[in-house]
């Protein structure tokens, strides 16, 4: 298997940790959004050393005002649209709506970087998109507003990958995330509260070591070999991890439509990279 699907495929397995973390820590009565601020600026602090060590500092300013554009809407918007999906509609239509990223992805990336749409990719496509329509159980009273922000928290987070390939071809890979999520971190800082218990601070550090150090580490390494297309949509095995750490951690019931929608997204992603082997 290409070294960039692994990467994406245990970048995705450690964002599928983002609902265990979230479920632990809104016992200690945290909003959201001081979650995601600890989350984005712990994980810079630890780039910024990793990038010290590593590569040495250096600013690019020239590059300042493509971050700060990144930061804001792969990091900081991306997050209070699917906040406010939740909000005003249901987590299950909020996932997925978020979930129709990889269509996203597929229309820029045909568009930005003129990689080819094939019937096996579109096909791969539907059979993911099914797979989560399954997974979420989507069976909720829909509101307008509530698909207006779904949709654009999933071209947010489809902006993510695009924004991330264009930063990876002049930058390393650590160097762009760092950036991201800095300037992520700053838009942030206004909605967020710094008071938070003592206990809670081990699951915020493991927050932003495994599914956002590590795990957008991962990714933007990937994106270096993969295209944000296909990596978008074998990312979609974030749900499927999600749900499976759910029913070993806190007992809760995969149903047996949730588990057909488990085996279509792991289908589809096989499908895509069964495609790259036979066309590489």
């Amino acid at each position: 298997m290409k070294r960039g699907y692994l990467l994406v495929f245990f970048a995705a397995s450690m964002w599928g940790t983002l609902g265990i973390f979230a479920k632990l820590l809104y016992r200690y009565s945290l909003d959201p959004f001081t979650i995601v601020f600890y989350r984005a600026s712990i994980a810079f602090t630890l780039l910024l050393l990793y990038n010290a060590f590593k590569n040495g500092l250096t600013l690019k300013r020239q590059k300042l005002k493509f971050y700060a554009f990144y930061g804001f809407f792969s990091v900081f918007l991306f997050y209070v649209l699917y906040f406010y999906a939740v909000k005003v509609s249901s987590v299950s239509l909020a996932v997925l709506l978020l979930y129709t990223a990889p269509i996203h992805s597929t229309i820029l990336g045909y568009l930005v970087f003129k990689e080819k749409i094939t019937p096996m990719k579109l096909f791969s496509l539907s059979m993911v998109l099914l797979g989560v329509l399954f997974v979420t159980q989507l069976n909720e009273e829909v509101n307008l507003l509530g698909i207006v922000l779904g949709l654009l928290s999933g071209f947010t987070y489809a902006l993510y990958g695009i924004l991330g390939k264009i930063a990876v071809k002049e930058e390393k890979p650590e160097e762009a995330l760092m950036y991201t999520l800095g300037f992520g971190a700053l838009f942030l800082l206004p909605f967020s509260r710094f008071s938070v218990p003592l206990e809670a601070m081990p699951w915020i550090f493991a927050l932003a070591l495994f599914p956002t150090f590590l795990a957008y580490l991962m990714y933007n390494h990937a994106l270096q070999e993969v295209e944000a297309s296909r990596a978008s949509i074998v990312a979609t095995i974030e749900p499927v991890v999600a749900l499976i750490l759910a029913y070993l951690i806190f007992h809760e019931t995969l149903s047996g439509r949730q588990t057909i929608g488990a085996v279509l997204i792991i289908l589809g992603a096989l499908i895509l990279q069964y495609e790259e082997s036979i066309s590489s």
